[in-house]
């Protein structure tokens, strides 16, 4: 892209926690470069000064939970060259994506003292069932170095660079015991992109797949195998039904362990 036209960015919150948007802004260093390089035009996390679309890049995070979250989105994707989610609520629907397991109603009038104010749909959802994603970009937060790297393959008009391998091989890689292996604990790495560095795993718990599913996993397998050690099958539904736990892969093998159960 030419230097004197620099491409337009903006990046938009849905429903979540903000922790994608830290992870761009704790770039630092690297953020006062990646501005040089861009025009941050629309990115109230760290500005109130906005410019109009259309723009090249649209970077959004959070999922679909309301009717005007819909016509919102549906407005940033005609706006955008490139449309990008961030996180696991952007790609998979998120933490919240719990309640598309349940009735919706029942924890309003659990929660709320006026329900009648409030105006959700039955499903939180991700950004790619409702438009057009070019990009995805997994994590619970997202890894600003991963985030750093898509934004430079995007300006350079380049594929990105992201790892294609679990969780299990970054374990590997930092020399970090296996604790399915070792202590029975129960372990989405198999499963789970890699990108987080193995952090849940080096403290000694199991991998929760903040990251969402890898290129072909094989839950099926995973559960079994857990299954046969004697973890409970309530257990292993909870730990698919994650940060993640509405993506494709993980819902259908929690989906089939329910039905099981049945």
């Amino acid at each position: 892209m030419a230097s004197e036209a620099r491409p337009k960015l903006a990046v938009y919150k849905f429903s979540s926690c903000d922790g994608c948007q830290l992870a761009l802004l704790n770039l630092e260093d690297e953020l006062l470069s990646l501005v040089g390089a861009v025009e941050i035009a629309y990115f109230l996390e760290a500005s109130s000064a906005t410019l109009p679309g259309p723009y090249d890049v649209a970077l959004v995070e959070g999922s679909v939970t309301t009717a005007e979250d819909v016509e919102r989105i549906h407005a940033i994707r005609k706006d955008a060259k490139c449309l990008m989610t961030i996180g696991a609520c952007a790609t998979t629907g998120g933490i919240q994506a719990l309640r598309n397991w349940k009735d919706v109603n029942e924890f309003i009038r659990c929660v709320y003292a006026r329900p009648e104010y409030i105006h959700t749909l039955k499903d939180s959802t991700p950004i790619s069932k409702h438009v057009k994603v070019d990009l995805e970009l997994n994590g619970c937060p997202i890894n600003k170095v991963q985030a750093l790297e898509v934004l430079t393959a995007l300006l350079q008009g380049r594929a990105p660079h992201l790892p294609p391998h679990a969780v299990c091989m970054e374990c590997k890689r930092r020399g970090t015991v296996c604790v399915t292996v070792a202590q029975g604990i129960a372990c989405l790495g198999p499963l789970t992109h890699a990108g987080c560095g193995a952090l849940c795993p080096s403290y000694n718990r199991g991998c929760y797949g903040c990251f969402g599913p890898m290129e072909n996993p094989n839950p099926d397998s995973l559960a079994a195998h857990l299954l046969s050690t004697g973890v409970s099958r309530s257990h292993v539904i909870q730990l698919l039904r994650g940060f993640t736990g509405y993506s494709d892969a993980f819902r259908a093998a929690s989906d089939k362990l329910e039905r099981i159960a049945q």
